[in-house]
């Protein structure tokens, strides 16, 4: 279990860690701040509950967010899910790199603010040589992400500790808690924050997608569950003792990672230094943890016959090497988009977000069913599956139609690599209703591409 937890913990605690103070105080004040951890806590932990449950009493579905969506909804859905899901890993690593250039921008003004092409050649030297490092055996990356996810804390609990005994304010805390006007009523400050918060919760499934490899299903969960509730109580006091620290629109203005910005304000210059080591160690580790995801998910999907046959592919080690060199170069070409983008990490960060909802919401209605079933019916199941699932809708609305429409530019292409599987399989490759679901997403993705070129919707 220790390692599995460690892939919940190691997937979860990344660059978004380190963007909480900036990112919440330039859209929500202190309360807004606390009711949107409370939304998003909860709504996540019914989620985390219901990938334990599932993963327990569906031992024969491997891969978890994955096979969830195929079983309850089909094959063309669960490959969207699929799809989905590894798509938001390859550009989440996008924001790593971004965020490391940025920090090393500090010391070397040539990478900027990690949009630079100095940045750039950075993240193409750096993405590779994980490549490699994975390609040499899962077994060994998995424990060598197990160190990592122990010691990113420490900087972070140290974080936590220097500003309780030293730069909080309860006077400036108070002074935070309202907000003001620009910010919108409570309502409105929380669905600013919500793709945020599904960003840094990203990761929360890491156990589940890795079922196949556990010695007892039990594990599994137990694991999800530790793993989210650590990682909860850390988000929480990293983004609300920032808010005793600067008044709320300094704190919006802080450059990523802003929580360097906020130790520094606490106790000094070294205080950045030690958020920078911190990062670094941190965003390493998460890297590598989401390139053994999206490799295991993309992987999984083709033995499932939901992806071509050649990503079945492996190397004398084991290591699934198509899959890994597909994410590899998925990942850098997202990275190439970068360069685009007036604002790479923001961009990538909601993006991210949006793409992953939807393999959550799909996994939250098939616990609905799977509760309901027959076989597995409990009325306590049922509660936490609907609440989950009322969250994941919630998160839908949150994200507003110009990431919906953004999401639809990737999902839809990838359909190609639907039809090629089912081709190989020799098999029909739409239902009528997943004709017209395909027929929606081509259809989302045309308007996204308009939006796009009118400059209704911008990177």
């Amino acid at each position: 279990m220790p390692v599995l937890a460690g892939m919940v913990i190691g997937s979860m605690v990344g660059a978004g860690v380190f963007s909480l103070p900036s990112s919440f105080a330039g859209s929500a004040g202190g309360l807004g701040a606390l009711l949107a951890w409370g939304v998003a806590g909860g709504g996540m932990l019914m989620l985390a509950l219901v990938f334990q449950r599932l993963a327990i009493r569906r031992p024969d579905l491997d891969s978890g967010i994955v096979a969830y969506a195929k079983a309850g909804f089909g094959p063309y859905v669960g490959f969207f899910s699929a799809f989905g899901y590894w798509a938001a890993a390859c550009i989440a690593n996008v924001t790593y790199w971004v965020l490391i250039a940025s920090t090393l921008g500090a010391v070397v003004p040539a990478f900027g603010d990690g949009s630079t092409w100095a940045a750039f050649a950075l993240g193409t030297v750096g993405l590779w040589a994980f490549h490699l490092v994975v390609a040499r055996g899962v077994t060994q990356a998995a424990a060598l992400n197990a160190i990592t996810a122990v010691a990113k804390f420490v900087p972070l609990l140290l974080f936590v500790v220097l500003l309780i005994f030293g730069g909080f304010s309860w006077d400036t805390f108070t002074g935070n808690l309202a907000g003001d006007d620009a910010l919108g009523g409570l309502g409105d400050q929380v669905r600013a924050t919500m793709l945020v918060t599904v960003f840094v919760f990203l990761g929360v499934e890491g156990a589940s997608v890795y079922s196949r490899y556990a010695r007892r299903r039990e594990d599994v969960g137990r694991a999800t569950v530790t793993g989210f509730l650590t990682v909860l109580a850390l988000f929480v006091a990293v983004t609300m003792l920032s808010f005793g620290v600067l008044p709320r629109a300094e704190l919006a203005a802080l450059d990523q990672p802003s929580a360097a910005g906020v130790l520094e304000a606490a106790v000094g210059p070294w205080g950045a230094w030690l958020i920078g080591i911190g990062l670094l160690i941190s965003v390493l580790g998460a890297y590598l943890a989401w390139t053994l995801l999206a490799t295991e998910v993309l992987h999984e999907a083709a033995l499932q016959d939901d992806a071509p046959r050649l990503l079945r592919r492996t190397n004398g080690r084991g290591v699934p090497i198509a899959a890994l060199t597909a994410t590899s170069l998925v990942t850098w070409l997202f990275l190439v988009l970068t360069q685009l983008s007036e604002n790479a990490f923001d961009f990538s960060l909601e993006l991210t977000s949006a793409l992953a909802i939807i393999p959550y919401l799909l996994t939250a209605g098939f616990g609905v069913r799977a509760a309901l079933s027959r076989d597995h019916r409990a009325p306590a199941a049922i509660v936490v599956a609907a609440i989950a699932l009322a969250y994941t809708f919630f998160l839908v609305y949150a994200m507003g139609p110009a990431y919906a429409l953004l999401a639809l530019i990737i999902y839809a292409p990838a359909t190609l690599l639907y039809a090629w599987a089912r081709r190989e399989q020799g098999l029909r490759v739409f239902s009528r209703r997943e004709a017209v679901l395909c027929a929606l997403s081509v259809a989302g993705a045309v308007a996204a591409v308009v939006a796009l070129a009118t400059g209704a919707v911008s990177l």
